[in-house]
């Protein structure tokens, strides 16, 4: 009698998903016999089957799985060999194969997986023997089984004790970001075929070691660097902030994660293009798929600190023939940006000092090389580090501490001083207005109840003794006395629906006792939503005088066709505002940042939505400007829809015209679907709307029908 031959190894991928919370992935949703792929999570058994071309004895059969996972060299964490038993021996960190049936030629087991495994695609091989020979057969399954991270298990680092709150950051595919207040729906899609081969790929491209991908704390940083191709290694999206996206597309047009990781697996080259939210939320993808339980989070007004002195430094001059406070462009291109997203990551930290587990920072917009590794990566930086200014815990607190906690100095040029500047005023609440992020179990797609700001988990409030205290280790310069007795406020404006007129207003007050001559410059700009200047709007100098004890205010209006042809992306428009006193020497600078409120898109179904039946969506909104839109567009995306995303073209719109299209597709799934609808013409841009739909199996809407006509 020779060993056991292997006919098949079967890991019943349909039944181990349900408690592996994987049921979702699109390849366990096909036919049962097309299924060639199992997932489940680590620290958590699952059963398998062997067949035999005989039966097995146990008195003489030795049935043997060797599991592994990348190349070779393999290491202790990175391969394992088990040997079917009865009763193994217990533990929750080891390895093991439990027999749980012998049937006639079958033998169905349990296999149990260490709590700190190291993710992936595990191959798996079978090696049977026969007791006191040295016989052996081999079998090499050509099945994938991916085991993933568990936050489900209160043993694996990942693990949240909230489990509820699984259902929102890791198993939800659809979610929302807020780009300044305006929000912006976005299809994550974790679930799909393409991205979990993505995912392995994105890995083995940033040459993470295998044995490291059991430490979501690596895992996280490896992916903070490799959704961006700064470091030239293969990375997923390439950023731009110009507008020239004539060669890729636009990252204003990208509504999920999904088409970019496709695009990135057909090419195998990084795609074009990405800003802030489509990292965050090729991030969130990722990291969801893995089991890292993750959020996208937005900062308003976010600092970027380039040396780590947790201030944003401004630097001006005044020149004396102009009788002008001119900004000066510094070579450490410090700034303020409209907003900011990146992702908090949920872990322990068992490589830091207690009590710094819990939601960690990491940012894959490639801002700044890390000062640890000199490499596009940042993070994860425990949010609580990041609250309290513990800057010497990694990784890289003091950039995010300074995103959103930093102070704005503002610096004048001074040839007394031994630096060369001055400062002539610090605003210690301009940075970290808000951080916010997408309420758990809520979706609002015609409103903002599903925004959550959670600025109270990352900062003291603002001005409080805790709040100051956190900035401890920033460098600090003592301000000069100056005679500061004009008071200059510029008046913040909101928000102003695109179309319409605005006013940028300075208010003044003179607490002196004498006169004073002002020069006053007052600007407006198109911005991109990182800060840089997209075109002037308006810049209009004043000389007045305001008298004692005097009030005033100075002002100028912009009209729609001051602003229209000078919009980029995403209506983002900053003002600044600039004052020089002739008697006192005081300097004076302020802006203002503020976003065009644009209509949104209005999506209806006329009839029921069935699976694999033909469907009409009727799109919709209104033209807002006082001109006609030409080159108009309309995209419908949806994760439950055949090609996923639906394109048509649209007549010109007249001003004030309801523009309205009818886009036909065709149901993939059932339940509750999310759309999202995105619009674009040469005039507007940016227009964005969501639903939810409800699709239904035809049994399902003829038992309604039956039950309505009884």
């Amino acid at each position: 009698m020779g060993p056991l031959v292997v006919d098949i190894i079967h890991f019943y991928p349909i039944e181990n998903a349900q408690p592996h919370y994987t049921k979702r992935f699109e390849v366990l949703n096909k036919n049962a016999t097309d299924i060639t792929t199992t997932i489940v999570r680590r620290g958590q058994p699952f059963n398998g089957v062997l067949r035999f071309n005989r039966p097995y004895d146990e008195d003489y059969d030795i049935v043997k799985l060797v599991f592994r996972l990348g190349n070779e060299p393999y290491t202790v964490d990175t391969t394992a060999s088990v040997v079917l038993r009865r009763d193994p021996a217990p533990g929750t960190n080891s390895w093991s194969a439990k027999i749980a049936e012998v049937g006639y030629q079958d033998v169905s087991f349990e296999v149990s997986t260490p709590v700190n495994l190291p993710v992936g695609n595990w191959a798996v091989r079978v090696i049977t023997t026969l007791k006191n020979s040295m016989m052996r057969e081999s079998y090499t399954s050509d099945q994938d089984l991916y085991i993933l991270f568990n936050p489900w298990n209160p043993d694996d680092q990942t693990y949240m004790p909230d489990t509820n709150l699984l259902q929102e950051y890791v198993l939800n595919d659809f979610g929302k970001m807020w780009l300044g207040r305006d929000s912006k729906p976005w299809i994550y899609g974790q679930f799909d075929a393409v991205v979990l081969p993505a995912v392995m790929a994105m890995l083995d491209k940033a040459e993470m070691p295998f044995q490291d991908r059991g430490d979501p704390v690596k895992v996280s940083r490896v992916i903070s660097r490799i959704v961006n191709s700064n470091d030239d290694d293969g990375g997923v999206v390439t950023g731009r902030w110009d507008g020239q996206y004539e060669d890729g597309t636009a990252p204003m047009e990208w509504t999920g994660s999904v088409d970019i990781l496709e695009e990135f697996m057909r090419s195998q080259e990084p795609v074009y293009y990405g800003q802030c939210w489509v990292f965050a939320g090729v991030v969130t993808t990722v990291c969801r798929a893995l089991g890292i339980p993750s959020r996208v989070v937005t900062i308003i007004k976010s600092g970027h600190d380039t040396d780590r002195s947790l201030t944003v430094d401004e630097y001006y001059e005044y020149s004396e023939t102009e009788k002008k406070l001119r900004y000066e462009r510094n070579s450490r291109c410090e700034s303020i940006w409209n907003y900011h997203l990146w992702n908090d990551v949920w872990m322990a930290r068992p490589d830091l000092p207690s009590g710094y587990g819990g939601w960690q920072a990491i940012d894959a917009t490639p801002q700044e090389p890390s000062s640890i590794s000199n490499k596009y990566e940042c993070g994860p930086a425990p949010v609580e580090a990041i609250k309290q200014g513990v800057t010497d815990v990694s990784y890289d607190v003091d950039f995010l501490l300074a995103s959103v906690n930093a102070d704005m100095v503002k610096w004048i040029k001074d040839p007394q001083s031994e630096t060369g500047y001055s400062e002539f005023l610090t605003v210690y609440d301009s940075i970290g207005l808000m951080v916010l992020t997408k309420k758990p179990f809520v979706f609002d797609p015609n409103g903002d109840e599903d925004r959550q700001d959670i600025l109270g988990e990352y900062k003291h409030r603002e001005g409080s003794t805790s709040e100051r205290l956190a900035l401890i280790n920033g460098i600090r310069t003592k301000r000069h006395n100056l005679t500061n007795d004009i008071t200059f406020k510029l008046r913040d404006i909101d928000t102003v629906p695109i179309g319409k007129e605005f006013r940028v207003v300075v208010d003044l007050y003179n607490s002196s006792k004498e006169s004073r001559l002002i020069y006053a410059t007052l600007k407006v700009n198109s911005v991109y939503y990182n800060g840089v200047k997209g075109s002037q709007v308006k810049n209009v100098d004043r000389r007045f005088f305001i008298g004692p004890s005097e009030r005033k205010e100075v002002s100028v209006l912009v009209t729609p066709d001051d602003y229209l042809p000078n919009l980029v992306e995403y209506c983002n428009m900053k003002i600044f505002a600039r004052a020089y006193v002739e008697e006192t020497k005081q300097a004076w600078a302020d802006d203002d940042n503020f976003q065009f409120l644009k209509p949104s898109i209005k999506i209806e179904f006329n009839e029921d939505v069935i699976i694999g039946q033909t469907a009409t969506a009727v799109l919709s909104f209104v033209n807002p400007l006082d001109r006609q839109l030409t080159g108009c567009e309309f995209k419908l995306s949806s994760l439950g829809i055949a090609g996923r995303n639906v394109n048509m073209t649209a007549s010109d719109a007249k001003p004030s015209q309801l523009l309205s299209v009818e886009m036909s597709f065709k149901p993939t799934k059932t339940g509750k679907l999310q759309f999202v609808a995105t619009f674009k013409s040469a005039e507007l841009k940016d227009i964005i709307g969501a639903v939810n739909v409800e699709v239904l199996e035809l049994e399902e809407l003829e038992d309604c029908n039956i039950h309505f006509n009884d």
